[in-house]
């Protein structure tokens, strides 16, 4: 069980030192318990509290990677349930199953698949995370050729499932260097799998049947030295995995119960792509960290992508594009100038529809913290007087040789305003993003 700011300050020198960066010992022993410093900003702790203030300097879910280099998966080390309570660190990783079953030409094929599988969305590239090669053919030769091909043909992380320790071990052979997930340890084979997992030092997977099994293999396979654990709680219909994750999720994070403190992974298999899609989305939302998925239809992946993102954004820090002057298109002297706020969405909308005009165009970004049009103006942030030093800044009146800027409908009242501080004529555009194309097309021209 976690410890409580008061169980901690008795293990603490208490002298008040503020070397740790807090003004007395009892305020680093509250922050510790929160889970907002760590252990070691104490210069002064004896061995003895460290070793009784282990648990509470512990983050409640362990942290685990996948992979090595840029592809690299972090997932786990989470301390919320929700979102809004703080934030989510660590996206839900998404991989695909690649079988050794399947055809040399087969297997190519869906590497190449998977390989594109890669998205943009309000400027942030999304792409699936990792390729799980399934022992399907009980033979080690395809299992290592199918190895084999995934590390020459795809650079993302790896999860290798095979019931077989021998055929698990010529595949590490292989491929441990990128430090692949190795899928699974249980209650027959604990022993050989840990022992796989300490030779190779990749994160290992512990199957139970239920709960309970669950809890006891991982006290085994984490008392034997093994740090970085995945469970499966062994659950694949859609109600008792959703129960089970979430039972997980709240003694970890809750009750501090150390067992259950690591990343969840899940298999999804549903009759058909629909089923599969409103699993697997049902499966990031509450709490999967890996799920794997058979198929590779991008109008499958898209959505769960999409749907990641979303959840995994940080709500108190809004995406945000840099706030400079942009061209969409081969703007000239005589081509208008539009002024928008440096929220990613909001830029992420504008210059497409900038672009379907086929107007070319001078787009003027302006710092607003990361805030819509009318949030970042009731909020002050948007402002005639920030507009007019983004103008002066980006030096528009070298680029054109007229004096007018085009602002968002939505903010008219600030035109009278923009004209006194920045001496151009101001026109008021259409108020959403979809009304540009007619307006540059028409009332521009």
């Amino acid at each position: 069980m976690a410890l409580t700011g008061l169980e901690i300050y008795k293990h603490l020198p208490k002298t008040n030192c503020k070397k740790c960066g807090f003004p007395t010992c009892l305020a680093f022993a509250m922050a510790l318990a929160g889970k907002k410093t760590s252990l070691d900003k104490c210069p002064d702790i004896t061995e003895e509290a460290k070793i009784a203030l282990e648990s509470a300097s512990q983050p409640p879910m362990a942290t685990v990677t996948i992979g090595k280099g840029e592809n690299q998966v972090e997932i786990g080390g989470e301390t919320v349930l929700f979102r809004h309570e703080k934030t989510f660190y660590h996206p839900c990783a998404i991989g695909i199953t690649l079988s050794d079953s399947l055809e040399k030409e087969k297997i190519l094929e869906r590497i190449e698949k998977v390989n594109k599988l890669k998205f943009e969305r309000i400027g942030i590239p999304l792409q699936v995370n990792l390729i799980a090669i399934s022992d399907d053919s009980n033979n080690q030769d395809k299992f290592c050729d199918a190895v084999k091909t995934a590390t020459e043909k795809s650079n993302l992380p790896l999860i290798l499932i095979s019931n077989n320790p021998q055929a698990l071990e010529a595949g590490l052979k292989i491929c441990a260097e990128r430090k692949p997930l190795i899928y699974s340890a249980k209650e027959d084979n604990q022993e050989t799998m840990v022992g796989l997992a300490k030779k190779y030092s990749c994160p290992l997977v512990i199957y139970g049947k239920n709960l309970e099994e669950l809890d006891s293999l991982s006290q085994k396979v984490v008392a034997s030295g093994i740090k970085d654990v995945v469970l499966d709680p062994g659950t694949r219909n859609l109600g008792g995995s959703v129960q089970d994750f979430t039972q997980l999720r709240r003694l970890a994070l809750k009750r501090g119960y150390r067992p259950f403190g690591y990343p969840v992974i899940t298999f999804v298999n549903g009759s058909d792509l629909y089923q599969e899609v409103s699993m697997a989305a049902t499966y990031i939302a509450k709490y999967a960290n890996i799920v794997v998925l058979d198929r590779i239809e991008p109008e499958e992946i898209l959505p769960l992508i999409t749907l990641r993102q979303n959840i995994y954004t940080d709500p108190q820090k809004p995406i945000m594009v840099e706030p400079k002057l942009y061209e969409v298109g081969t703007p000239n002297e005589n081509s208008p100038l539009l002024v928008t706020t440096n929220f990613s969405l909001t830029f992420f909308t504008v210059q497409p529809e900038i672009e379907a005009s086929k107007v070319p165009s001078y787009l003027l970004i302006v710092e607003a913290e990361g805030l819509s049009v009318l949030t970042a103006w009731a909020a002050e942030k948007f402002t005639p007087e920030g507009i007019a030093e983004a103008m002066n800044k980006a030096e528009v009146e070298k680029k054109l040789s007229h004096k007018k800027i085009i602002i968002p409908g939505y903010v008219a009242v600030m035109k009278a305003k923009l004209e006194d501080e920045s001496g151009w004529e101001v026109l008021v555009g259409p108020k959403e993003g979809s009304g540009i194309p007619k307006y540059l097309k028409g009332t521009w021209q």
